[in-house]
């Protein structure tokens, strides 16, 4: 089978057999990293789903170096599993898992949780990339990758996700439009609005700011926090899907060379 092993500090393919499983071990199941027979918190734990064994060997070892308590799986439904058994601070996600693949993973994890995730996988096409941040990922590393890179990258999105002030329990009200952060849930004139995720943050960020020139670049900073592949042609994509769920019940007005106001009523 495909696995992976170091080389000089990345990740290089090779063909080659896998280690066969202790006695009594399924390796498909949780391998969770331990000091002194207890799970460490002192930092964070990630859930590290990875079905090619020298890869997810690799990925918890350079984890388990920075400190990093991790709990390993080899398929997505047992990452699902182990997310309620653990309180994990951030997903490793595979793209090219057995079974469920890592952007169903995603929609289900998103779809009750918003622990950060960083997408690991071969592809290395934009769509693809495109795809499973418009998921929810908070980040995406194509292999071959560096452990190091890695590493930072998972500080980063931590420092990022963690040092965001905690959703406002007040309802952001503007003309027929209520959103509510903590029950992620926005509407319009009473009737539920159908929003992705990044739709809701984008209709947040507008309406935190309302009669406020924004540029494309704040809009890409505040809502999807990193360097979106998509640039900010994505922010004019997002723009114009809002517009038609709000149905002129808002005005997001293009300001030409800047990027974007709502317009009080």
């Amino acid at each position: 089978m495909v696995t992976a092993t170091a080389d000089h500090g990345r990740v290089r393919l090779d063909t080659m057999p896998e280690p066969a499983a202790r006695p009594g071990v399924r390796p498909d199941r949780a391998l969770v990293s331990r000091i002194g027979g207890a799970v460490s918190r002192t930092t964070a734990t990630i859930l590290i789903v990875e079905d090619e064994f020298n890869i997810g060997k690799l990925v918890r070892t350079y984890l388990e170096r920075d400190g990093y308590a991790a709990v390993w799986v080899r398929n997505g439904e047992d990452g699902l599993v182990e997310l309620d058994r653990h309180p994990v601070d951030l997903i490793v996600l595979d793209v090219g898992l057995p079974g469920i693949d890592g952007f169903e993973v995603c929609r289900r994890v998103r779809a009750s949780s918003s622990v950060p995730v960083i997408m690991l996988t071969a592809r290395d096409e934009e769509t693809d990339r495109v795809v499973g941040l418009e998921l929810g990922a908070d980040d995406y590393v194509p292999k071959p990758f560096s452990p190091r890179e890695l590493v930072a990258r998972v500080k980063a999105v931590l420092r990022r996700t963690q040092s965001r002030p905690l959703p406002s329990a007040e309802a952001l009200v503007c003309g027929p439009v209520e959103l509510r952060r903590d029950a992620r849930e926005a509407s319009r004139a009473g009737v539920a609005l159908d929003l992705t995720m990044k739709e809701f943050d984008l209709l947040a960020c507008f309406l935190e700011n309302a009669g406020l020139a924004l540029t494309r670049e704040r809009l890409l900073e505040q809502v999807w926090g990193l360097e979106f592949p998509g640039g900010t042609r994505t922010v004019d994509q997002h723009v114009a899907q809002l517009r038609a769920k709000l149905g002129g019940a808002l005005t997001i007005e293009t300001l030409r060379g800047i990027g974007y106001k709502l317009v009080k009523p």
